[in-house]
Order: structure tokens, then sequence, then C-alpha cells
């Protein structure tokens, strides 16, 4: 093929997916301008909408160089409305309209990040057309990340008064993490995976196959609790009772004894169709999430009893869960789902307020002091969050 030939077919392309010269706008059997080109992702050859705006605009758009062909090499474009533009126009910015600053319609702006550069591999860099960040949320911002775990971060606690930041992965391992400087202070091998693990107080439980471990860190009190039925994946303490969410679809409870010095059993919940993943415990409620897409509310009846008040549907399971105040004081749950995100939901209402992206599974998340959060993702890596305040919120 001769680049006479090749430019008559690489024109052609443009020609269809930039719409008709302006004298030729009247070509259109329909009239009406293509909301698909609006969009940047029309793959009508030919389209029968228009591919411009009526009736401002009237100068032409600027041409892909090479004949059209780079539009077609954009791995993070969805059809049409190429990533930069030749000339004066300079790199297209994301969110901006085909050609960059031509004052044609403004681009939809993205419900998540570039999927290439969550995976760590986008060329683009600040040409890329998808915003480059870990979360979609103008309440939140990402502080620092913290790598080492050579597995899921499956477990992420910060004792009262401690200077130290603990984390435990399914590799095997419990790292310290100093607060001040980021840098790990310390690796506890264990020798088995941990499925989860929390403070609360002086005691540090970590879940993990067919018990769940304590350790008392002023005493160096240690103790086993057995009775759950396969991996423990969360645990929460509240109204004076530790809550086990096991693999067998299971919560079971027990109560700390001060004559013993030690724990007991108190309850086992029955109501999740699988693997219990996550719970919280907040406003003398127990929330808890579910590989069987659920979210239930239990709440203590004049029996004494816990039953089910409230269920939240998703549409993928629920990996963790958190509660905590927004920077406005104002409650917030924090889901993980096994898409790779984490939802933001104001409460009681479950209104949307973001959300968090990351390369794989997040696994744990955790609350710190002064706004400040912590999650753990499938890569091993933690990454520390601080809420901010949203402009919108104040309004």
């Amino acid at each position: 093929m001769d680049i006479e030939t090749d430019g008559r077919f690489g024109n052609k392309r443009v020609h269809h997916r930039l719409g008709p010269a302006n004298g030729a706008a009247s070509s259109s059997t329909s009239g009406k301008v293509c909301i698909h080109w609006r969009a940047g992702r029309c793959n009508r050859f030919p389209c029968p909408y228009l591919h411009s705006e009526l009736p401002e605009a009237t100068a032409k758009r600027p041409s892909q160089s090479g004949g059209g062909g780079n539009v077609w090499r954009n791995p993070h474009s969805g059809g049409g409305g190429g990533r930069g533009a030749g000339g004066a126009g300079g790199p297209n910015k994301w969110g901006r309209a085909p050609g960059g600053a031509d004052g044609g319609p403004r681009h939809k702006v993205p419900d998540r990040p570039c999927r290439y550069f969550l995976a760590g591999d986008c060329s683009y860099g600040e040409k890329c057309r998808y915003p480059h960040s870990y979360s979609m949320s103008d309440s939140i911002t990402m502080l620092t990340p913290l790598q080492g775990h050579e597995k899921v971060v499956t477990g992420i606690a910060l004792p009262a008064g401690s200077d130290k930041l603990y984390s435990g992965s399914k590799d095997g391992t419990v790292r310290m993490w100093d607060c001040q400087t980021g840098q790990c202070a310390g690796v506890i091998n264990m020798g088995r995976e941990i499925g989860c693990m929390i403070s609360e107080g002086p005691w540090l439980f970590v879940g993990i196959p067919d018990a769940v471990k304590v350790w008392n860190m002023q005493t160096q009190a240690e103790m086993n609790l057995t009775g759950p039925t396969g991996q423990v994946y969360a645990l929460a303490v509240g109204n004076e009772l530790l809550f086990a969410a096991t693999q067998d679809g299971r919560i079971l409870a027990w109560r700390f004894s001060a004559a013993t010095n030690g724990f007991e059993p108190a309850a086992s919940l029955v109501g999740h169709q699988l693997a219990v993943v996550s719970l919280v415990v907040g406003a003398m409620r127990l929330y808890s999430g579910s590989m069987d897409k659920t979210i239930r509310v239990w709440a203590a009846t004049e029996s004494g009893s816990l039953e089910v008040t409230y269920t939240h549907k998703e549409e993928h399971g629920a990996l963790a869960l958190s509660g905590m105040p927004d920077a406005q004081s104002k409650p917030v749950l924090l889901c993980s789902l096994n898409d790779n995100t984490v939802r933001l939901y104001d409460l009681p209402s479950f209104s949307d307020r973001g959300r968090i992206f990351s390369k794989q599974e997040i696994r744990a998340i955790q609350v710190g002091p002064s706004g400040l959060f912590f999650t753990g993702d499938g890569t091993g890596e933690l990454k520390v969050w601080q809420w901010v305040i949203d402009g919108s919120q104040t309004k």
C-alpha cells in the first residue's frame, strides 16, 4: 500500500471519528450531536449523529498526528477522542474535551482512576486522561505507603498510647512500624497465616486458623481462645465482648472475666450463609460483612439476645468494615469490597462519599487518631490516609 492510499484511509477514519466538516454539518440524518462522541468513545463508522457541537462549534478540530493512527494505540481510551493533539493545543488532560482547550464540550469526569496506574505500568504520566490517584473523593487524602510484607495484609492494630503501628499478614509475620519515621521497627514470625489482628487497651488479638491468639502487652500473658472453625477473618471489641468472624459463617463472642483474668464463651451468632470477613461495633449494634454479599446489623432485643435489624445489599462481597468520624465529626462507614475498592458511606443514610482503589483487594482497615486511618492490600502494602475538609460539605 503506497503512502497516498494509506493517507486516504487514515483521513477517512479521522473524518468519521471527528465528524463532518463545517459545511457538511447538515448532512447528518438526525441533526443531533452523538452522545458517545461527547464521552470520547464513539466507535460507529459511519456515525449517523454529528461529531461536532452546534451552533457555536465552527472551528475545525486539530487532527491527530500520523494520519489518525495514534488514537488506536491508546490503551486507556474507550474509543474516540485522542489523548493529545498536535500543535498549540498541547497534551490533553483527563476530563477535557477532545483536541484540548478548543472550546468543545468537556468529557464526563471518569469515575475511577487509571487502571494502568493502579497496576504500576501507565506510560502516559501527566498526559493520561484518567486520574493517577488511589481515591476518588474530596474528603480524604493519602499521606504515605508502607512496604515490607510479602503477602496480603490482613490486620492492622494501633494500641492506645503506643508509638508503634502493628500489621499482620498471610506471610505469617507481624510487623511493627515507627509512627514517627514510617520505618519498620521489628518483625515477629508467627509461623501461621494471620487472618486478622486488633488491639484493645493492653490486649493484642490475632486471628489464626481455628483460634484467636491473645497477648497482654503489659503483663506478657498469652492464651489461645478456641471454638472457631477455619480461619478467623475479623475481630471486634464492644460492650465488654470480643467478637470473632469465622470461615463457617458464625460470629463467636467471648466476655472478659476479671476473676480469672481470661475470656469465657458468651454467644454464637448464626445468620450469614458464607464466611464472615468483617465486623464493626458501634451505637449498640454489631455490623457484619460477609462473602454472601450482605451487611447485617445485630442489635440486642428485650430478651437480651442479638438479632438482625437491617441488611444492606452489596453487588460485590464485603471484605472489611470500619467506622469513624470524618473531618467534621460525621459518622462514616468504610466498606472494602472484593472488586479492589473501599466504599465510603455516610451513616445512617448509606449515601456515597467516595471510593478508594487498589491494585488488589483491601482486607484490613484500621482507624487512628486525628482523622487518620490505615488500609492494607493484597500486595502487602499499607497506606496511611487522612480525612480532610470537603468544601461541598461546608456549604
